[in-house]
C-alpha cells in the first residue's frame, strides 16, 4: 500500500465518472463552436485593452514579439491540455489531470492554485470592467462618487492623481496632458505629498467614514460579478449562448481597431534596427511577455467544461487550439497597430488603445473601444467563474471539499449552484475592495504554475500508462512539454520575488486545509486503504 498523499486516481474510475448521466451529473450541451467561443471569450479581454500599454513600456515595438513569446508558452501548454482533455473528459482541468498522474497531494496543490487563477482572475476582471464602465458613463457626462466607483486605495489614488494633474496644468500652461513631461510633473507633485494635495484629495474623494476610517466600495465591480453569477446558475447552455453573443461583439471591435488603426500607422515608430525595435533588448521583450501573459489566461478554462461537451474527445482539442490561434493572430496585429500609431514611450498605460484613437481626434472610435473592452471583460468573467466552479465541483466529488455543498447540482438547472453562488459572491467582494494590480500579478504566477504542471504530467502519463487510448496526442513529446516548461518557467521567473512570496503563502494556506480536512475525506485514498 503506497503513501496516501501520492495516491493516484485510477484511469478506470475517471472514465466511469465521465460516462455518468442523470440528475446528479452536469448537462452535455456544448459543441465545437461554443467551446471555441468559450476559449476566445476567456482570452480576449483585459489583456489586450489594458495590459498592452504596460507591456509596450518594457518591450517597445517588440511588444509584437512579447505576444509571440507568451503565445508560444501557451501553445505548448495548450497541446498538453488538449491530450488530457480528450483522454479524460471530466470537469476539473489540470486538477483532474494531476490526480491521474502525480497523485493526490499534487492534485490538491493544483486545484488550490487554479482557485488563484480563476476566482482571483474574475475579481481582477470585475475591477477592470468597472474602470471601463465608469469611462462609458463619462461619455454621457454621468459622474459616480469616487468612493463608490473604486476600492478605498484606488479611489484615494485616483483623487490624488486628479488633483495633481490640475496642479501640474496650473503650474505650467505649456505642459500638454499625456506627454512624458506632464506625467513626470504629476509624479513629482504626488511624491511631494504637500498638505494642500492631501487635503484636496480627501475632499474630492468625499468618502463616508466608519469608526473614523474612510471607506471605498467598487459598486459596478460588485454588481457585474453578481449578474454573471446569476447567468451561470441558470444553466450552461444559456451561459454559452450569452458568451457567444458577447464574443461576436468584441471580436468585431478588435477587427475594427486593427482596420482603422492601420491607416494611422507610422512605420518609423517601429524603429529601423533591433535596438530601436526592442529598446531594452530581449530582457525587455521577456518582461513584456510576462505582463501581457494575462491577456492569454483562460484558454485552459475550455478544459473545465469537459463534462458538458457533447463529443469531448474530438471537440475539446478543437476548442482549446483554435481559440488560442485566433487570439494570438489578433493580439500580434493589435500590438503592431498600437506601437505603429504611437511611439512606444508615449503609449498610455491606463487605456492604451482608446487613448491612441483619442489623440487622433477619433473620439467615436475610442468610445467603440470602450464598449468592446466592456464586452470583452464581461465574457472573461463568465468563463473564469465557470472554470472555478467546475474545479471545486471535481474536488468535492473526490471528497477533498465538502460534497453536499460544493458538488450539489440544482435539480432544474443542472449546475453546481451552491458553489457558483459562493464563488460569485467572493469574487464580487474581493473585486470591490482590492486594488487591481496586485491581484493581476498573482493570477499570472498561479496560471503559469498550472501550465508547468500539466506539461510535466503529460510526460509522466506517457511513461506510466502508454497503452491508454489518446484521441488527441500532443506532438513531439517530450520536446513540446519541455518547451512548455521552459517558456512558462521563464515567465514565472520574470514576475519577481514578491509574486513568488504571495504564491507560496497562498499554497501554504491550501496545505493547511488539505492536512486538516481533505486527506481524511478523500474517496481515492480511503478506497485504497480498505
Amino acid at each position: 500500500m503506497g503513501n496516501p498523499l501520492f495516491a493516484r486516481k485510477p484511469m478506470s474510475m475517471l472514465l466511469a465518472e465521465a460516462q455518468e448521466v442523470g440528475g446528479h451529473s452536469l448537462k452535455r450541451t456544448l459543441g465545437p463552436f461554443q467551446l471555441t467561443a468559450l476559449g476566445v471569450g476567456a482570452v480576449i479581454g483585459a489583456g489586450i485593452f489594458v495590459f498592452s500599454g504596460l507591456g509596450a513600456h518594457y518591450a517597445g515595438p517588440g511588444l509584437m514579439l512579447s505576444f509571440v513569446l507568451s503565445g508560444l508558452g501557451c501553445a505548448f501548454a495548450a497541446l498538453c491540455y488538449a491530450e488530457f482533455a480528450a483522454m479524460i473528459p471530466l470537469a476539473g482541468s489540470a486538477y483532474t489531470y494531476a490526480y491521474a498522474t502525480l497523485g493526490e497531494l499534487f492534485a490538491w496543490i493544483i486545484g488550490w492554485d487554479l482557485t488563484l487563477e480563476y476566482a482571483m482572475g474574475a475579481s481582477t476582471v470585475s475591477s477592470g470592467w468597472s474602470n471601463h464602465f465608469i469611462e462609458l458613463l463619462n461619455i454621457f457626462h454621468i459622474k459616480m462618487p469616487l468612493w463608490l466607483a473604486y476600492d478605498h486605495w484606488t479611489g484615494l489614488s485616483t483623487a490624488t492623481k486628479m488633483v495633481a494633474r490640475q496642479m501640474a496644468q496650473a503650474s505650467d500652461a505649456m505642459l500638454r496632458p499625456g506627454t512624458q513631461a506632464f506625467l513626470d510633473k504629476v509624479d513629482a507633485i504626488i511624491k511631494a505629498q504637500s498638505p494642500e494635495l492631501v487635503q484636496q484629495s480627501h475632499a474630492l474623494l468625499n468618502a463616508p467614514t466608519i469608526f473614523g476610517s474612510e471607506i471605498g466600495f467598487n459598486l459596478p465591480a460588485f454588481l457585474i460579478a453578481l449578474i454573471i453569477t446569476a447567468v451561470l446558475v441558470i444553466g450552461i447552455k444559456e451561459s454559452a449562448r450569452f458568451n457567444s453573443t458577447i464574443v461576436a461583439i468584441k471580436v468585431s471591435v478588435v477587427l475594427f481597431v486593427i482596420g482603422l488603426g492601420i491607416r494611422y500607422v507610422d512605420f518609423s515608430n517601429w524603429g529601423h534596427d533591433w535596438s530601436t525595435f526592442a529598446p531594452m533588448g530581449f530582457a525587455g521583450v521577456g518582461a513584456g511577455a510576462a505582463y501581457v501573459f494575462f491577456a492569454y489566461i483562460g484558454f485552459d478554462a475550455v478544459s473545465t467544461t469537459a463534462q458538458e461537451a457533447k463529443n469531448p474527445q474530438r471537440d475539446l482539442p478543437i476548442g482549446i487550439i483554435v481559440s488560442l490561434l485566433i487570439c494570438t493572430v489578433l493580439y500580434i496585429s493589435v500590438a503592431g497597430v498600437l506601437t505603429g500609431m504611437v511611439h512606444w514611450q508615449d503609449v498610455n498605460i491606463e487605456a492604451p488603445i482608446a487613448r491612441a484613437f483619442l489623440d487622433r481626434g477619433l473620439s467615436t472610435a475610442s468610445h467603440i473601444v470602450t464598449l468592446g473592452a466592456l464586452a470583452g471583460l464581461t465574457s472573461v468573467m463568465l468563463v473564469m467563474l465557470l472554470g472555478q466552479t467546475r474545479v471545486l465541483y471535481s474536488m468535492a466529488n473526490d471528497g477533498l471539499l465538502p460534497k453536499k455543498f460544493f458538488a450539489a447540482i440544482h435539480p432544474k438547472f443542472r449546475t453546481p449552484y451552491k458553489n457558483t453562488m459562493l464563488v460569485g459572491l467572493l469574487a464580487a467582494i474581493v473585486g470591490s475592495v482590492t486594488p487591481i494590480d496586485d491581484i493581476g500579478k498573482m493570477v499570472n504566477i498561479g496560471t503559469l504554475l498550472a501550465f508547468v504542471i500539466v506539461c510535466i504530467a503529460v510526460m509522466i502519463l506517457r511513461n506510466t500508462n502508454p497503452d491508454q487510448a489518446r484521441p488527441f496526442r500532443t506532438p513531439w513529446v517530450p520536446v513540446v512539454p519541455v518547451l512548455g516548461i521552459l517558456f512558462n518557467g521563464y515567465m514565472m521567473y520574470k514576475l519577481g520575488w514578491v509574486n513568488w512570496a504571495r504564491l507560496i503563502i497562498w499554497l501554504i494556506i491550501g496545505l493547511v486545509i488539505y492536512f486538516t480536512y481533505s486527506r481524511y475525506h478523500s474517496r481515492v485514498s480511503n478506497a485504497q486503504q480498505q
